[in-house]
C-alpha cells in the first residue's frame, strides 16, 4: 500500500446554501476528478471545483494532483470516480491504469484508492489477470472502475468493464476488501445486454439509484451507440434495458457517463466526454428519463475528459484552500454588475487585475465586490477611488504570507456588445436614424448556434439588445442549424423602407424581408444561394455581403469561403441575376467574409486571411472602379490583424460604417474574447467578442491599417 500526499492546488469561488446527502453533510460546492488526454503527462487526476454545479475551476494550476507513476504500474491514470464513504468521512476513488502512449487500449490493472481529507490517499493496484489467473487470464482490459456501496452487504462494489480475448467488453462486479486495497473474490458478470442486440459491447458504467431503483447509465455500443439505461430492483442483478434510444443528446459518439444530484435541488446532471470532439457534454433531468443540454450555463476553465462529480462541505473546501493553494493562480472572481466580466484580467505572475467595465461606472468611487473562498481574506473592502490610477489590494490566504495586487479599472467600449457575438454587419437606418449591428450569435460549440439577433444605438457606444429576429428552427424551413454571418441592406421602395436580411444557414445563404430594421423578419422560402459558382470545387456557400452602389443605386451580393463570388441582384432583392455571376480575382489570402465600401470613387474589397479559430486571422483589401470590376491588391493591404501587446487577437471578419454626410469611418470586426480566448484552442475560433475602431485613409485614399484596442471609440453626438 502506498501512501501519497496530493501535489498543491488552490481555489477560489463563493458558497451557496448548503444540501444535506445522505450522511448528514452539509453540501455545499462540488469536487470534480478527471483526466486530461492521452498524450504523455496528461493520463493523471486532475482535481476541479464548483460553487453552484455549473462553473468550475480547475486546482492546483491544472495539474495532476497525485503523480501517476507513484500510483500505478503503467504510468498511466484515467477515468477517475471518486465517491464520500457511508460514514460521511472517508473517500474512495478508483480509476484505470493504463498509459495510452506505450499499452494502446489494453490493459490489466485498476487502482483503488481511500482518503480521509481529499488531499493524503492510500492506493493499491489491483491485476485482474494476476489476482485472478484461473478466471480472467486472458483479460486484456480493464476500463472505468466506479463504486457503490451496497447496503444488503454493507460493503462497496466496485465495477468495471472487462474484455476476454475477441469476446466483447462486459461490465463486472465485485466487492472491495474491508480496508478497499483489493478485490474479495472473483468479479461476476453485472450486466447482460439484450439477446438481441448486434453487438454486446458495454464500457463506462455509472450507477444511481433513484426512485427505488438502481439506475445503470452505460455506453453501449449496440444500435446507435450511445449512453444508454437499464434500470434494476438489485444492485448486483437484474438489470433491463430501459430502450435502445440514447440518453446522451448527442448524434457524435460520446462515453464516460457520470451522474451527480446538485446541492438543495431536484435536479440531476448527466455529462459526458465528447472524445472525438474534444468537447464536454452537460444534461440535466428530474426524472433521469429525459435529458436537457446545458452546456450554455457552464464555464471550465480546463478541458476534462471522463471525469466524475461529488458535493464537498465547506469544511472540506476551506481544508483544501488553507493547505495547497498559493498565489501563482490567484482564482479571485469579480461581482460589480459593471464590470464586462468576459474581459476581467487576472495575472499573477505580474501581480495585476484588470478590471474593464461598462460606460457609466464611476471610477471615482467603484467597488469590484470582490469574493474571496474559504481561507482567503483580501482588503481594502467597499468602493475605492480608481479614477487617479491602480488600488493596491491586498489578498491572504490562511497560514501563508499577504501578497500585493495592483487593481485597475478603465471604462473599455470594446467589446461592444455583451456575451460572444461575431462577424458583425453594421447599418445606418435612414428610416430611425439609428445604428445596427447584425452578428453571429457566438459562444455555441462548433459554431451550432441557429439564432439571429440585432442589436440597435444612437451613438455606436452604447447597445440595446433588440431581441432575436429570426430562429432556424421556427422560421426557417429549409435550414435549422449554422446561422452565421448575416448582413442587410435598407433599400427605399416605392416611397417605403424595405430591409434585406442575408444570411447563412447550413452553409447555404438566405434572404427574409422586413418593413423595419429590427423585424419582424419574413424568411423567402428557399435558399437564395445554394451551390458552388461554375469551376470552384472547395470551399462553402457562406459569408454573404450586399453592398448597393450610391452611383446607381444597383445592389449587389457577394459571398464564399475559399473564393469570392459576385452577382447582381434582381430588383426584387431576394433573387439574383445569375447571368452576372462572376468569381473576383482575389489573390490567395483570400479566405471569407467578403465586405464592400465606397468612398470618393473607389471601391473597397476587404476580406479575412487565414481562419477564424486562428491568432493570426485578419482582414485584407483590394480597390476597384466597379462594383464588381477587376481588383487592384496594393503590396501593403492589412487593414487590421492581431496586436501581441495587447493581447488581442484574431481580428476579423469586418464590416464598416460611415457617419451620414462626413467623411468619417469606422471598422466593426471580431477578435477572440479577451484574455481567455488565445488559450482555448480552437474554441477560441467560436468564444468571440464584437469591436469597433476607427478606419482611417491616407491622401492617395489607401487604407491605414488599423490598431486595434481596448478603449474603443468615443461615443457619436
Amino acid at each position: 500500500m502506498i501512501l501519497i500526499s496530493g501535489l498543491c492546488f488552490f481555489v477560489f469561488s463563493v458558497l451557496f446554501g448548503c444540501s444535506s446527502d445522505k450522511t448528514g453533510n452539509d453540501t455545499s460546492a462540488y469536487l470534480f476528478a478527471y483526466f486530461t488526454g492521452n498524450a504523455p503527462g496528461e493520463e493523471a487526476i486532475h482535481f476541479a471545483v464548483s460553487e453552484d454545479g455549473y462553473h468550475y475551476r480547475a486546482l492546483n494550476n491544472n495539474k495532476a494532483v497525485i503523480d501517476s507513476k507513484q500510483i500505478s504500474t503503467s504510468g498511466g491514470v484515467r477515468d477517475p470516480h471518486i465517491l464520500r464513504g457511508e460514514d460521511g468521512k472517508t473517500f474512495y476513488m478508483v480509476a484505470t491504469d493504463l498509459f495510452v502512449p506505450e499499452q494502446g487500449w489494453n490493459n490489466y490493472a485498476m487502482i483503488l484508492l481511500k482518503s480521509t481529507d481529499l488531499i493524503h490517499w492510500e492506493s493499491s493496484v489491483v491485476n485482474i489477470p494476476e489476482t485472478f489467473k484461473n478466471e480472467f487470464s486472458d483479460v486484456n482490459r480493464v476500463w472505468a472502475p466506479q463504486t457503490i456501496y451496497d447496503e444488503a452487504t454493507e460493503k462497496y462494489m466496485v465495477y468495471f468493464s472487462m474484455k476476454q480475448g475477441d469476446d466483447p467488453d462486459k461490465i463486472y462486479y465485485a466487492y472491495a476488501n474491508a480496508d478497499f486495497s483489493g478485490l474479495e473474490s472473483a468479479p461476476k458478470q453485472l450486466y447482460f445486454p439484450p439477446e438481441e442486440s448486434n453487438t454486446k459491447a458495454c464500457i463506462d458504467g455509472d450507477i444511481i439509484f433513484f426512485d427505488g431503483k438502481y439506475h445503470l447509465f452505460h455506453k453501449a455500443e449496440d444500435g446507435d451507440p450511445g449512453i444508454k439505461l437499464a434500470v434494476s430492483d438489485q444492485l448486483t442483478e437484474g438489470y433491463q434495458l430501459v430502450s435502445d434510444k440514447r440518453m446522451d443528446c448527442e448524434t457524435s459518439p460520446v462515453e464516460g457517463s457520470g451522474i451527480f444530484k446538485l446541492n438543495n435541488s431536484n435536479d440531476w446532471i448527466l455529462m459526458y466526454d465528447l472524445y472525438t470532439k474534444g468537447g464536454y457534454q452537460f444534461t440535466r433531468s428530474t426524472d433521469l428519463e429525459s435529458f436537457t443540454v446545458i452546456d450554455q450555463d457552464i464555464s471550465m476553465n480546463f478541458h476534462p475528459r471522463h471525469g466524475t462529480v461529488m458535493p464537498i462541505t465547506d469544511k472540506e473546501l476551506k481544508l483544501l484552500v488553507s493547505t495547497y493553494s498559493n498565489y501563482d493562480d490567484l482564482l479571485v472572481d469579480a461581482k460589480s454588475p459593471m464590470l464586462k466580466k468576459n474581459n476581467v484580467c487576472f495575472k499573477s505572475e505580474d501581480k495585476t487585475i484588470y478590471l474593464p467595465v461598462q460606460t457609466g461606472a464611476d471610477l471615482n468611487h467603484f467597488d469590484p465586490e470582490f469574493k474571496a473562498f474559504s481561507g482567503i481574506s483580501y482588503s481594502p473592502k467597499g468602493p475605492q477611488d480608481f479614477s487617479k490610477g491602480s488600488v493596491k489590494y491586498t489578498f491572504k490566504i490562511d497560514g501563508k504570507e499577504s501578497q500585493n495586487f495592483e487593481v485597475s479599472v478603465s471604462e473599455d467600449h470594446n467589446p461592444v456588445l455583451e456575451g460572444y457575438k461575431a462577424d458583425p454587419d453594421i447599418l445606418y437606418s435612414e428610416k430611425t436614424g439609428k445604428y445596427y449591428i447584425y452578428p453571429t450569435s457566438d459562444g455555441f460549440n462548433n459554431w451550432s448556434g441557429y439564432k439571429f439577433s440585432v442589436f440597435s444605438s444612437d451613438n455606436l457606444v452604447d447597445w440595446s439588445d433588440e431581441g432575436v429576429i429570426i430562429d432556424l428552427k421556427k422560421d426557417v424551413s429549409w435550414a435549422n442549424r449554422n446561422a452565421w454571418a448575416p448582413c442587410i441592406v435598407e433599400k427605399k421602395i416605392d416611397g417605403q423602407y424595405k430591409y434585406f436580411y442575408y444570411f447563412t444557414a447550413a452553409q447555404k445563404i438566405g434572404v427574409a424581408v422586413a418593413d423595419n430594421p429590427t423585424g419582424p423578419f419574413v424568411d423567402s422560402g428557399k435558399a437564395l444561394i445554394d451551390k458552388k459558382p461554375k469551376g470552384i470545387t472547395n470551399g462553402q456557400e457562406i459569408d454573404p455581403d450586399v453592398f448597393t452602389d450610391p452611383k446607381t443605386g444597383k445592389s449587389y451580393l457577394y459571398w464564399g469561403n475559399g473564393y469570392m463570388a459576385a452577382a447582381e441582384l434582381n430588383d426584387d432583392m431576394v433573387s439574383i441575376n445569375e447571368k452576372t455571376t462572376k468569381l473576383m480575382n482575389v489573390d490567395n489570402t483570400y479566405r471569407e467574409g467578403s465586405y464592400v465600401i465606397y468612398r470618393n470613387g473607389t471601391y473597397y474589397f476587404m476580406w479575412s486571411e487565414d481562419d477564424t479559430r486562428s491568432p493570426n486571422y485578419k482582414v485584407r483589401y483590394a480597390t476597384s472602379d466597379s462594383p464588381m470590376g477587376k481588383l487592384t491588391i496594393p503590396e501593403n493591404n492589412i487593414v487590421i490583424r492581431q496586436d501581441k501587446d495587447q493581447e488581442i487577437y484574431a481580428t476579423g471578419h469586418n464590416s464598416a460604417i460611415q457617419i451620414p454626410g462626413k467623411d468619417e469611418w469606422y471598422l466593426v470586426y471580431h477578435r477572440f474574447t479577451r484574455p481567455k480566448g488565445i488559450t482555448m484552442g480552437r474554441a477560441g475560433g467560436f468564444h468571440r467578442e464584437v469591436c469597433i475602431d476607427k478606419l482611417e485613409f491616407d491622401a492617395d485614399g489607401s487604407i491605414k491599417e488599423v490598431k486595434p484596442t481596448l478603449s474603443g471609440i468615443d461615443a457619436l453626438n
